[in-house]
């Protein structure tokens, strides 16, 4: 199993690109999302992937953060649901927006999405609503493939350098997901107060979204 690939970009296509790795071209395929936030051609790239190996097929996809790789992981594992439509999904609402619509339960969200009918939609929120908390959770412990210690694409010419990007919102989400099962709120209506408070606030910091949370899971009246 190939998780994860560093090396430079030898070319970029609509929905795939070639990573040289030490003189071996791996093709892989990402979201149009996933694609937007790549570097240019001769830059140096990290990406964790999955490989699909059929009869007929052996194929490479790619992601920025383990957040998504699991979304992909999970959203594949809906029937009727195969990569590409995985990855419209996560090209039209990222990682971040697909745990919220998941944990609230949007299936209208998730229709949005190229290729994706309502009944598709609605199953997809239905099979995987149970399995937002521990995605949204893994915000906090993991870390992009952009991000931490500055790597070396080692090549006979002068290594290049993948440089640290900023943390997303996830890791927002996830310490504010930890706090509220710390308080004893359970997995599901935590996740779900969660998303719709960072669906409000976009730009919350961690204790931000507490607070709006904790509102939201106050008893009404």
């Amino acid at each position: 199993m190939i998780g994860k690939l560093t090396g430079r970009i030898d070319y970029r296509a609509a929905d795939h690109l070639l990573i040289d790795v030490r003189g071996v071209g791996y093709i892989v395929y990402c979201s149009d999302r996933t694609m937007a936030a790549l570097p240019g051609v001769g830059e140096a790239v990290s990406l964790y992937t999955d490989l699909v190996v059929r009869e007929d097929l052996m194929q490479l996809y790619g992601f920025l953060s383990l957040v998504e790789k699991e979304w992909h992981r999970l959203l594949c594992s809906v029937q009727g649901v195969g990569a590409k439509v995985s990855l419209a999904i996560l090209g039209a609402l990222g990682p971040d927006g697909v745990s919220r619509a998941i944990a609230l339960g949007d299936w209208g969200a998730v229709k949005a999405a190229k290729g994706v009918g309502p009944k598709t939609a609605q199953r997809i929120v239905l099979d995987l609503k149970d399995k937002a908390p521990g995605v949204m959770a893994m915000g906090g412990t993991v870390t992009e493939a952009m991000d931490g210690p500055v790597a070396e694409v080692v090549e006979p010419a002068a290594p290049v350098r993948v440089r640290a990007s900023k943390p997303g919102a996830g890791a927002a989400s996830a310490g504010a997901l930890s706090a509220l099962s710390n308080l004893g709120y359970g997995p599901s209506e935590a996740a779900s107060a969660v998303a719709e408070a960072a669906a409000n606030l976009p730009d919350a910091g961690e204790a931000e979204l507490i607070r709006a949370a904790l509102k939201l899971l106050a008893p009404k009246g």
